[in-house]
């Protein structure tokens, strides 16, 4: 099930429904490799060229991928050849690499987070207004198969008036996560544990409950105080928009490795819990007779070497905006998904700071 918040249709879509498109990468970092190759992979993509301000990574990607490396931003974004940009750069500098993009006559995919803040976000999303070019967003955590069925089962109203629903994400990330990155844990590039760890998270409050009100809680940097400039624990209380109590309590503290990502759901006439890591297992279901039964397998989760991350549903994301763009189909999560979501999280973090 899509939500259809943003959808291609000019005369170009009659164009792109005959060709390939031309995409083009920004940063060459690990997620980046993940992008490429579901692109190459992509019998209606092609993978254009890259760019990266570190010029021996970029000339290493782009050779074992066999795609062009570009001298500069702006010899990318001049190529005619790109249709789309994948940006894939640290957190803090999505907002102005997306927004020059789109100036240039690109549309946009942006890994999450879709900014660091919600005025960031309203700018990138004024701008894909004003240029016509579509802006979207990497939360691939929607096509979890578990996700999916707990979205049609509440689009259908079974399980009726909400009660509370309890978001609950522990994971680990040691002192090596930080060490090894120039930018993680970093205030300016970073821009938070919400924004980094647990962006997806926060997506998919939204996706399946709408905003959030009324927001009070606390955050504190429990265990990573000699590595990074941001918070790593957190817990929050709110009212859900369409109803019903909420609560988010995250942590990068868990020991050794990542323990729980999951959402459970006290309603009217069903109680679910989609748990898992990573909200890839249904792991309870107490309903008035509408059990979700014969799910498909998850995907595996993000490898990152020394921890793991989100479900790898990148090849989804790549297909969705593909079709998106071709007038085929509505996107999963367009600019404005991705706008409420760093609202969202905008919250949290000013309720903390109250």
């Amino acid at each position: 099930m899509f939500c259809a918040s943003q959808k291609f249709t000019s005369e170009r879509s009659i164009t792109f429904a005959t060709m390939q498109i031309g995409f083009g990468i920004i940063g060459c970092g690990y997620i980046a490799h993940r992008h490429i190759k579901h692109i190459i992979d992509h019998v209606e993509a092609n993978p254009v060229g890259v760019y990266d301000t570190d010029t021996a990574k970029m000339h290493a990607f782009a050779k074992q991928y066999q795609t062009e490396a570009y001298i500069s931003l702006a010899a990318l974004l001049a190529e005619d050849a790109i249709e789309l940009v994948v940006i894939c750069t640290p957190n803090g500098s999505h907002a102005q690499l997306a927004i020059e993009a789109m100036k240039a006559g690109k549309h946009v995919l942006v890994e999450k987070p879709m900014a660091t803040s919600y005025e960031d976000a309203r700018q990138m999303h004024r701008v894909s207004e004003e240029t016509g070019k579509s802006l979207y967003v990497v939360k691939q955590n929607r096509y979890n198969p578990p996700v999916q069925a707990v979205k049609e089962l509440l689009d259908s109203g079974k399980p009726g008036a909400l009660r509370m629903v309890s978001l609950n994400c522990f994971w680990n990330r040691n002192a090596d996560y930080y060490r090894n990155s120039d930018w993680k844990g970093s205030k300016k590039w970073d821009g938070g544990t919400l924004y980094t760890q647990f962006s997806h998270f926060v997506d998919i409050l939204y996706y399946l409950f709408g905003e959030v009100k009324h927001v009070n809680g606390r955050i504190v940097n429990a265990g990573h105080r000699d590595l990074t400039e941001i918070e790593d624990s957190g817990t929050f209380h709110f009212e859900l928009e369409q109803g019903g109590l909420g609560s988010l309590v995250f942590s990068t503290c868990a020991y050794n490795k990542n323990m729980e990502g999951s959402i459970t759901i006290l309603a009217e006439h069903a109680t679910i819990k989609i748990g898992g890591k990573y909200l890839n297992t249904i792991d309870y279901q107490e309903t008035n007779g509408f059990d979700i039964k014969h799910l498909p397998a998850s995907g595996p989760a993000n490898n990152y070497g020394y921890y793991q991350g989100s479900m790898s549903n990148h090849d989804k994301v790549i297909h969705n905006v593909i079709q998106a763009l071709k007038g085929k189909e509505p996107i999963m999560t367009g600019a404005k998904d991705g706008l409420e979501v760093v609202k969202m999280i905008d919250q949290f973090y000013a309720a903390a700071a109250q």
